[in-house]
């Protein structure tokens, strides 16, 4: 491919050596060329790496603006990458008047990048905020500003994550070491440890907090320098404080550093101190130079470093913490010389050059690819997301985690009722469900239309969602989208003039149906749903994955659940007129007292549920836990279903989630869909209607799952569930005209 970088030409410090870094890997695969919007330094130094570098700096913005406008037409890159605020706006230029497709990597918090001055932020700032908006793509270096970006409003499915790389392969020539420091102008000694920052001397790096947190270490650790590399508008003013803090003499201002290796092989401990930063170079250059490290809790530090294994991790501002994390460094020369080479080993093997340079050119072919198809490209989803049900949300996830497998190349659209929840937290782009301008506009971009799981095709909670729903699938097909209702359940639709009108829209409007029980199947038959295809499938969730047994025992703990008690579990809902939630109380009584099973209640909806498990509790004298926070993910539910020695489940996914995880349960059906799914995997005489619902059945059903399980019928109940629950994403991929996926073994 033919790749065009553009820079500002006056990078420094980590964005220069990112720049120049991937550069010059990618000119081994790709045709590339590096225009700087400046002469001096960044230029010369692109050159001695082999980089073919174009200088402008005529003295006119608009005649540079001219300039780099016919180096780009001549050239005729595939992709225009930029980097920083001048480049943005130079690409930006160029999509408008040659449609080049512009990417630019976010090295920043654009918002801080000119704090230090009124003029700059109102004129430079704002300008590269608009730019931001208009460039296509937007590549970030740590997972903390992609979900920046997200929740100012841009789009997830343009937004690609890269790790900054470095070159851990080659070494720094040995110095002396002494000699070297006291030339920096440190007042050094034999024994001393240092402390290393290279940083700008801008407000954004919190160079204060350094040095009021060293000035206390320092007191009581007198072994303690600080060497401060950098330069910036807050040199005089930060000397000063260090003069006020009385450290003028251990804290050395040595200036700019040219030679990066040689500054951090000189010091001990590798400090970063600022409030925003995307992915600190100078942190990983601390690293290959066998540094500790200490770093505030910004950019993608949490990644790198395992707090309180191979280094310390604070948060921005805390003085206290920040010193006595140098003290305990400083004075454990072991526990320093361990969390060096642990840092480097992982650094080395997750932060290569070569790793970045790779997922650099895979961000390209990606985007080359997208491009290519055009603009009717995508997959809308729609469901009834965004309202805290972690059933719903686990057909989300799964669905979505699905699309990305079959077709990475699909932006995804999730109609939801809290949009930028959903996008944090699936990193897609996201509609308010009831905001039809959107909606619209995204099926007409898309290429299937998901009506996705759940039982949205009923009448028994409204007509008005049924009318909702029907006219989003009657709606995806006039703008053009193949339609899939995927693994989900049908009915019960009581009104005639309504079965009428569903069955009418869905043989009009969908093409492919996967159904999760076959008591959904009769429903469309007796509504002579005849025209789509419709294939047994089981419900999306079973494609989950729990989260680890760890994950699990911290939450528990964090609830005050001993993680190693043995447990029942009690996942209950309140429903319609039904309040004889004692005799969940008596059934939790009886596990405790015969088996020893202590009752957890377990709400899948929060906080709806908790009304259900309040009124358990307050009749129950035995011991129990109300698990009173939500678990983060679907993932971590599943997770703590697992560890339960028996469910007892009314809401759906309680009894779906126990299935996938092979632990004994038994439902109460306050809905067909509840009872559909027992009779679908053949566990109907473990299942009872909320009507008939007594204390001496649900007894029953402990003494029989408890006394006689069978982890072989378990099993094959989820064996045969994940099964068939490929049959969903074999028909979401023939609607796509994809390679289908293989049947599950």
């Amino acid at each position: 491919m033919k790749i065009l970088h553009i820079a500002g030409g006056g990078d420094r410090g980590g964005a220069k050596t990112h720049i120049l870094a991937l550069c010059s890997r990618l000119k081994e695969e790709h045709q590339l060329k590096l225009l700087s919007m400046r002469k001096g330094e960044f230029a010369d130094d692109a050159r001695k790496l082999g980089i073919d570098t174009m200088e402008i700096q005529s003295g006119l913005l608009l005649r540079d603006f001219r300039i780099a406008k016919n180096a780009v037409r001549e050239f005729a890159p595939d992709i225009v990458h930029c980097h920083g605020a001048k480049a943005n706006t130079v690409g930006v230029y160029l999509k408008m008047t040659l449609g080049c497709t512009v990417i630019t990597t976010v090295h920043s918090d654009y918002r801080l990048d000119y704090m230090h001055s009124f003029l700059r932020r109102q004129t430079f700032g704002r300008v590269n905020s608009a730019a931001l908006r208009l460039v296509d793509y937007h590549v970030t270096v740590s997972d903390n500003f992609k979900k920046m970006l997200i929740q100012r409003g841009f789009c997830p499915n343009n937004i690609l994550t890269i790790y900054n790389g470095l070159d851990f392969s080659t070494p720094t020539p040995d110095f002396d070491r002494a000699e070297y420091l006291r030339q920096c102008g440190l007042d050094y000694e034999e024994g001393d440890v240092v402390l290393g920052i290279a940083a700008r001397l801008t407000p954004v790096k919190d160079i204060p907090t350094l040095l009021r947190a060293f000035a206390k270490a320092h007191g009581r650790e007198p072994r303690l320098k600080l060497l401060i590399g950098g330069d910036g508008e807050d040199m005089e003013k930060l000397m000063n404080l260090a003069k006020e803090l009385g450290v003028e003499q251990q804290a050395c201002f040595c200036g700019w550093v040219t030679d990066i290796g040689k500054f951090f092989k000189a010091c001990d401990i590798d400090v970063l101190c600022s409030i925003s930063e995307s992915f600190p170079y100078s942190i990983l250059e601390g690293v290959k130079e066998h540094c500790a490290v200490i770093t505030s809790d910004v950019g993608g530090m949490q990644k790198l470093i395992d707090h309180g294994q191979n280094g310390f991790i604070f948060q921005p501002g805390d003085v206290e913490t920040f010193a006595d994390y140098m003290v305990r460094l400083a004075s454990d020369d072991a526990l320093r010389h361990s969390f060096a080479e642990k840092l480097l080993e992982k650094a080395s093997r997750i932060y290569s050059l070569e790793g970045m340079a790779a997922r650099q050119s895979e961000i390209y072919r990606t985007i080359a690819a997208r491009q290519a198809r055009g603009k009717r490209n995508g997959v809308v989803i729609c469901g009834a997301y965004g309202r805290g049900n972690s059933g719903d949300e686990a057909i989300l996830d799964a669905i979505i985690t699905t699309m990305r497998q079959l077709d990475p190349l699909s932006p995804l659209t999730v109609m939801t009722r809290k949009p930028l929840e959903t996008k944090l937290l699936h990193e897609v782009d996201a509609v308010y469900t009831f905001n039809a301008l959107k909606f619209r506009r995204a099926m007409r971009h898309a290429r299937l239309f998901i009506n996705g799981g759940g039982s949205l095709i009923q009448d028994v909670t409204s007509s008005r969602s049924l009318y909702f729903y029907l006219y989003t699938i009657h709606a995806a097909r006039r703008l053009g989208c193949k339609v899939q209702m995927y693994g989900c359940g049908v009915g019960h639709v009581g009104a005639p003039s309504n079965r009428r009108l569903a069955g009418r829209v869905l043989n009009r409007s969908v093409d492919i149906i996967t159904l999760r029980d076959t008591i959904s199947q009769q429903e469309l038959l007796e509504m002579n749903v005849t025209k789509p295809q419709v294939r047994l499938a089981a419900d999306p969730a079973l494609s989950l994955a729990p989260a680890s047994d760890e994950a699990a025992c911290r939450f528990l703990e964090k609830q005050g659940v001993p993680a190693d008690g043995n447990y029942i579990c009690f996942a209950l809902r309140p429903w319609g007129d039904f309040h004889d939630f004692g005799v969940f109380a008596q059934a939790a009584e009886y596990a405790y007292r015969q088996y020893g099973l202590t009752a957890v209640f377990l709400p899948i909806e929060v906080p709806r549920d908790m009304t259900a498990c309040r009124q358990t509790v307050s009749k129950l004298q035995t011991p129990h836990y109300v698990i009173s926070e939500a678990p983060e993910d679907v993932c971590l539910t599943m997770a703590l279903l697992r560890r339960m020695k028996l469910v007892c489940g009314m809401r759906l996914h309680s009894i779906v989630f126990s299935a996938a995880a092979c632990v004994p349960f038994f439902a109460v059906s306050y809905d067909i869909k509840v009872s559909g799914f027992m009779k679908y995997i053949g566990l109907s005489q473990h299942c009872c209607g909320l009507e008939e619902v007594s204390a001496p059945w649900l007894c029953r059903q402990i003494d029989e799952l408890v006394k006689a399980p069978d982890p072989q019928q378990a099993q094959a109940i989820r064996q045969r569930l994940v099964e068939s629950e490929a049959e969903n994403s074999r028909a979401a991929a023939e609607l796509l005209g994809l390679a289908q996926p293989p049947a599950a073994d």
